[in-house]
Formats: C-alpha cells, sequence, structure tokens
C-alpha cells in the first residue's frame, strides 16, 4: 500500500467511526480488508465527486432504483451492481476530502459495515403520515434499539429484549380495542422486511390466548408465486400480480364466515410456491390448513394496499422498525441462519428494493393504520380516532 493510499485509510477510518460505532469494532488492518473490496481501479483520486444535490436527486430518483441490477456478472459470478459500488465509493472519498460534511452524510445514508457499503436512510414520518397520526405519539419508552449502533448483526433475542416495553403497550391496546369492537375480528399487521412482524404476531397471539380468545394467522407471503416468475415478468413483491390473489380473497371470506379455509405454502428457502400458477397444488407439496378463530392476524408488506380486502380488516396496525437495524436483522435471518442469498444478490436486491418498497407500500400504508409501532424510537402511535376510542 502507498503512503497515500494508507493516509487515506486512516483518515476515512477515523470519520466512518463518528458517524457509524460499530466501525469501531475493527482494528485498522481489518478495515483495510473491508476497504479493498471497494478500492477503485483508477485510484481514490482519480474519482470525479458529484455535488451534495446531484447526489439527493440520485437516491429520491425512483428511475435509479429502477435500473439497479438484481444479478449482473463479471467472470461467470454475481458481483455487486456498478452504480451501488459507485456511489459507495464517491460518498468514501469525498468523507476524506470534505466534499461532503459528516451530518449531511449521516441525513441521507447510513452505513451497513459487514457489506461495506452505503444505503439510502428512508424517511417515513412526511406530513401525510403525522397529519393522520396527530401531532405526538400516544406512548413513549427507552430507545434500547440505541444499543445496536455498535453491533454488525441483530439477534432474535436481542431484537425482542429492546421491543419489550413498547411491544407489551401494543398488546395491551390491542387487547382493549378487541374488546370494544367485538369478535371474531381480522387484525391486519404491516411492516417492513425484517421490521419483526413475524415475531410480534408470534407474541400477540400468546397474549390472546392466555386471555382465553382462539386465535389464527395468515401469512401474505405463502400467497407469493414464484420469485423465479415474478422476477422474470417484472412482478415486485407488492399487489396482487404478485399473489395467488384469488386464493387470497376467497380464503379471507371464508375465514371470516367461520370456515377453515386451506392456503398455498411459500418456501422462504427456495423461494417457491406449493401452488402453480392456476391455483392448483403442485405434485408433492403439502398447502396449509387453517382454522377458523375470534382473533385472525393478517401478516406481510402491504395489506393496507389491497382494497377488495380492506373492508374485512378490523384493526390495521403498521409495525416499523428503522432501515439500520432491520438491515442487520437480514444478515443474522437471511444470510447467517438462511444462507439464503447470494451476497451480491442481498445487496443489491435489499439497496434497490427499501426505497422502492417504501415509496409504494411502507409510507402509503403508514396514512391508512389505525396504530403505528415505531420499534426504534420506541413510540406507539394511534390516530385521533383510536385515541378517543381507547379513552372512552
Amino acid at each position: 500500500m502507498s503512503n497515500t493510499d494508507h493516509i487515506f485509510m486512516q483518515s476515512l477510518f477515523e470519520k466512518l467511526q463518528r458517524l457509524y460505532p460499530a466501525v469501531s469494532e475493527l482494528t485498522l488492518d481489518e478495515f483495510g480488508y473491508c476497504l479493498e473490496t471497494l478500492t477503485p481501479n483508477e485510484g481514490w483520486d482519480a474519482l470525479s465527486l458529484p455535488t451534495q444535490q446531484e447526489i439527493e436527486a440520485l437516491i429520491t430518483s425512483q428511475a435509479f432504483y429502477e435500473s439497479i441490477q438484481l444479478k449482473p456478472k463479471y467472470g461467470g459470478k454475481l458481483v455487486l451492481d456498478s452504480q451501488v459500488k459507485r456511489l459507495s465509493q464517491q460518498l468514501l472519498a469525498g468523507l476524506v476530502k470534505g466534499a461532503y460534511p459528516l451530518d449531511w452524510v449521516n441525513q441521507h445514508f447510513y452505513f451497513d459495515l459487514r457489506g461495506f457499503l452505503f444505503f439510502h436512510r428512508t424517511q417515513y414520518f412526511d406530513e401525510q403520515v403525522l397529519t393522520h397520526l396527530g401531532s405526538s405519539p400516544y406512548r413513549r419508552f427507552a430507545p434500547l434499539q440505541q444499543r445496536f449502533e455498535s453491533q454488525m448483526a441483530v439477534t432474535y433475542r436481542q431484537f425482542k429484549q429492546a421491543n419489550a416495553e413498547i411491544d407489551q403497550c401494543l398488546m395491551d391496546t390491542l387487547q382493549k380495542l378487541v374488546t370494544l369492537k367485538g369478535t371474531p375480528i381480522l387484525i391486519a399487521i404491516a411492516g417492513q422486511t425484517a421490521a419483526g412482524k413475524t415475531e410480534i404476531v408470534e407474541r400477540l397471539q400468546a397474549g390472546f390466548e392466555a386471555n382465553g380468545q382462539s386465535v389464527t394467522t395468515i401469512e401474505i407471503d405463502h400467497f407469493l408465486t414464484d420469485r423465479d416468475y415474478r422476477e422474470a415478468h417484472g412482478i415486485d413483491s407488492l399487489g396482487q400480480q404478485a399473489l395467488h390473489y384469488e386464493l387470497f380473497k376467497a380464503c379471507l371470506a371464508d375465514i371470516c364466515l367461520g370456515k377453515q379455509i386451506t392456503t398455498p405454502r411459500y418456501d422462504f428457502v427456495a423461494a417457491t410456491s406449493s401452488h402453480n400458477l392456476d391455483g392448483k397444488l403442485k405434485e408433492g407439496c403439502q398447502p396449509l390448513e387453517i382454522e377458523p378463530a375470534d382473533i385472525i392476524f393478517i401478516e406481510g408488506n402491504f395489506p393496507f394496499l389491497l382494497e377488495e380486502i380492506a373492508h374485512l380488516i378490523g384493526i390495521k396496525v403498521a409495525y416499523l422498525t428503522d432501515d439500520p437495524v432491520r438491515m442487520k436483522r437480514k444478515w443474522w435471518r437471511d444470510m447467517d441462519l438462511r444462507k439464503k442469498y447470494d451476497l451480491a444478490y442481498f445487496l443489491n436486491r435489499y439497496f434497490r428494493e427499501q426505497f422502492l418498497m417504501a415509496e409504494s407500500a411502507y409510507r402509503p400504508q403508514l396514512a391508512l393504520c389505525d396504530l403505528l409501532v415505531d420499534t426504534t424510537q420506541a413510540m406507539l402511535w394511534a390516530t385521533p380516532e383510536i385515541q378517543r376510542l381507547l379513552e372512552s
């Protein structure tokens, strides 16, 4: 390594530690190993740096994210999308050269240490959402997820412990609403990937069952068609085109009438459905059998956006976790435990999909929900109408 490169690395190491505490867990030599993966062939000094305004325009452009390739190849191997890689290179060089202030970088990006990449930081609480929910949260707690800032991955147990108070508050609030509204009732839990939807539904189920109520869950993801088919036809995982939609509508209608239902089963590792595109069970596959219950949970990324089933939902809950924490959870769940993705595909997909899903699914549902759980800030929000009902 040349003396110039060493000086660049030392300066960058110091600045990133000020922005992202997890970087402090590395030695300078370890940091150097990571930096090698992003070092431009032409050298850091040769990089042209866009203006801050140009970068802001880029990272808020839907066309930019849609252009990200999920499976680009070089030498027969999957690699990072060139635009994703170049943006991180520019931000790193700009930090060292003083072109991009630390506060500005932190406002628009977060740095994932394991991927050694910058990702766009989504702002979920826009004016429409705040108007819908009112000016202040219904309940506040200590934001214990701050401890995750120095970690590279977040386990299920750590996440559960950090969210214990806010999750209990949600349980108490839902229990009161169910008592006021009556059963059977359909409760929809919407949220981003790795926000903690599955775990919170499991704890809510246990709480309702302890209260003597029968509970069941319908996961929208089990109605997904095969991922290869969706990707080949340009269908993202949002909306009815991605689903066995007629089966989904029929199943919801039947369970609300107290009938047992049979649903598709989605293999989350192989990314395949138990059913073909005609809605018929594939040979050798097993569907899911779901019994009717007092409390019926719908869990997924976008339950509030399906207009044909919206009238069936009694309580709409959004479960929100900030992007940096979700990324660390996805590392633990999908890469460390499930070993689900090729690394380059995992990074390309997360970079591309988080912006697109926030724009098309997550933020629009925050403006439709009855309750919003912000686990990272440890706040429970409720619409003014729901607050009046709870306080009646």
